[in-house]
């Protein structure tokens, strides 16, 4: 692999902006706009990594919090449009983006993702939630059997039991 060069942005400029939604709608192959609306209201913070001065791999987080039954709530950095340019795959950009990414979410208690590979994650340190998910709509908590969740542990992190239900905070959209 070459030289990956990353960029951790709080907000796009518009030129980025576009660039990052072009990657992501071509490697999800979907309009990934709307997505990216989503993220900027909810505060996003974006690395992009660039190989030769061209976009090719990109990953955004955003706050949230994961609350287990017994009462614990984890500050999150959930991890989002986790995507690399096509033609670009599978020459390490993504792991490169990813073990970075660590590096930057020191303050938080945990981070999170819905895993697209759980395989592919798990070679970057991530491990998979194995208890129930739930979704919280004020004190309730809504099942979500058909999503997944891995966890990336942090300084930060406390004892988790991965068995154990855990829930998140519903959101427009995808909820996990």
């Amino acid at each position: 692999m070459h030289h990956l060069c990353i960029e951790k942005l709080e907000r796009l400029t518009p030129r980025m902006h576009g660039e990052a939604v072009a990657l992501c709608t071509a490697a999800y192959e979907q309009p990934f706009e709307p997505h990216f609306e989503e993220l900027k209201d909810a505060g996003a913070v974006h690395l992009l990594g660039r190989h030769d001065g061209r976009l090719v791999t990109h990953l955004a987080w955003v706050e949230r919090r994961l609350q287990t039954r017994d009462g614990l709530t984890l500050r999150t950095a959930y991890v989002e449009a986790v995507a690399t340019l096509p033609e670009m795959q599978r020459r390490g950009w993504a792991s490169a983006l990813l073990r970075r990414f660590v590096d930057h979410v020191g303050d938080f208690q945990v981070a999170a993702l819905s895993p697209s590979d759980a395989a592919f994650y798990a070679r970057l340190g991530w491990e998979p939630w194995r208890g129930p998910l739930f979704q919280r709509r004020g004190d309730r908590w809504e099942p979500t059997p058909d999503e997944e969740m891995m966890i990336h542990r942090l300084p930060a992190t406390p004892a988790l039991a991965l068995d154990a239900p855990i829930s998140v905070e519903w959101r427009p959209g995808e909820v996990w």
